[in-house]
């Protein structure tokens, strides 16, 4: 049964899944705007509580709405006065996710668990939930059953993290090229040259900038979509008839282009290294390989060289072993919402019954100072001292054992 709170409950997320990074970005609030923003929204969509999640890759509003209405992705866009064009505007209303009621509780659960996220298992993201609660509950934005939700999420999430494998065995080929670059020990300052533009270098750029990597150049056939991404992480961008010419060396290369041809033949490559023989990497996650035959015989005594082959060997094995370790993360996530239903009816039945000590005290006060006032004031003091003992139990037992009597009754028939 679905209980009052749950039926009010919803989560409006804009993520990578299905909204480009750009126009996610433009729900990231300022640090300095953030408390008056997000009072003002809360206001304007006349909500109970609101709790808002900022990551590089989703924003998400999660909100116990008044029961008069549902909250809309437009009604997020005009509340904040986010500007889109005509196009943008209708992507947004169309492919933002929203959930509701339970499924709201368990999206937040495998968003905190990392099963949401653009690299399956990264632990990150429980630290940035439990801070984003924490920042909203100081502004006096959430309220009694975020606290609930946002305290079995990071529950389910530790237990996720402790009980399975799952962030031990990525599968994507993206996410093997850069756990493998952060193996080798990269400096945050190393120059990183990118050829390509599409959509696996744009996940390879996303992780190097979201891990500290800002010295990058885009090289791309299409300098417009170049510019754009360059744009988007704060990074510089040039024309790929251009690498020819780059001047100022590298440490790291990614590439990733549809082109037939190696990309990079010997004399760009020379002309890339710059005499220098420092250690270089480069990621080749190309279809066919976009480096000559002869760059990786040449330079076998300094150059790390990875390609996409060797990451799919690797990416193949964890497919197979993880996918066991999914179904546990599922079941975690399902029986800790189980759980969460428990919780907070037990809490629906607190609240109900958070008036009985003050009823409790007003009849025994009554009966003291009036009723019975004539009478107590003929009591020797060792008699009043026994009386007030007895009076005191009894008080007690009558708030403690109906509440724990109605939660019990009202447990079982809600199950």
């Amino acid at each position: 049964m679905i209980t009052q709170g749950l039926r009010r409950f919803s989560v409006l997320a804009f993520t990578h899944k299905t909204l480009p990074l750009e126009i996610v970005g433009k729900f990231h609030i300022d640090t300095n705007q953030v408390k008056d923003q997000l009072t003002d929204l809360k206001a304007k969509l006349e909500l109970d509580e609101l709790m808002y999640l900022s990551t590089c890759n989703r924003v998400e509003f999660i909100m116990l709405e008044k029961s008069h209405h549902q909250i809309t992705p437009q009604m997020i866009v005009d509340g904040l006065g986010v500007i889109f064009s005509p196009k943008d505007y209708q992507t947004v209303c169309e492919d933002a996710e929203t959930y509701r009621g339970e499924e709201a509780v368990k999206h937040l659960f495998k968003v905190s668990a990392s099963l949401d996220s653009m690299v399956i298992g990264e632990r990150e993201i429980i630290t940035q939930v439990r801070k984003s609660f924490e920042e909203c509950r100081a502004m006096n934005l959430t309220g009694d059953f975020i606290r609930l939700v946002i305290r079995k999420t990071i529950e389910t999430a530790k237990h996720v993290f402790t009980e399975t494998s799952i962030f031990k065995r990525p599968v994507s080929v993206v996410s093997l090229a850069f756990l493998r670059l952060r193996e080798l020990d990269m400096p945050a300052n190393s120059r990183i040259v990118v050829v390509g533009a599409g959509k696996t270098n744009r996940a390879m750029i996303r992780f190097l900038v979201k891990h500290g990597y800002k010295n990058i150049h885009i090289y791309n056939r299409s300098l417009d979509r170049a510019e754009a991404l360059a744009k988007e992480v704060g990074v510089n961008a040039s024309k790929l008839s251009e690498l020819k010419n780059h001047r100022t060396g590298f440490d790291i290369i990614v590439t990733c282009t549809s082109s037939s041809e190696p990309v990079l033949c010997e004399s760009i490559f020379d002309q890339l290294v710059n005499g220098e023989q420092t250690k270089k990497i480069i990621i080749d996650l190309a279809i066919p390989g976009d480096v000559a035959d002869e760059v990786l015989e040449k330079s076998k005594a300094y150059l790390k060289y990875i390609n996409i082959e060797q990451l799919k060997v690797v990416a193949d094995r964890n497919l197979k072993e993880r996918s066991g370790e999914i179904e546990k993360c599922e079941a975690i996530v399902d029986t800790k919402l189980m759980e969460f239903h428990d919780l907070y009816r037990q809490r629906e039945v607190e609240l109900a019954m958070r008036h009985i000590p003050e009823k409790v005290k007003e009849i025994k006060n009554r009966a003291i100072d009036e009723v019975y006032a004539k009478e107590l004031s003929n009591l020797n003091p060792e008699s009043r001292e026994v009386l007030d003992k007895v009076i005191a139990y009894m008080e007690k037992k009558y708030i403690s054992v109906p509440m724990i009597m109605a939660k019990e009754v009202m447990l079982n028939k809600l199950k």
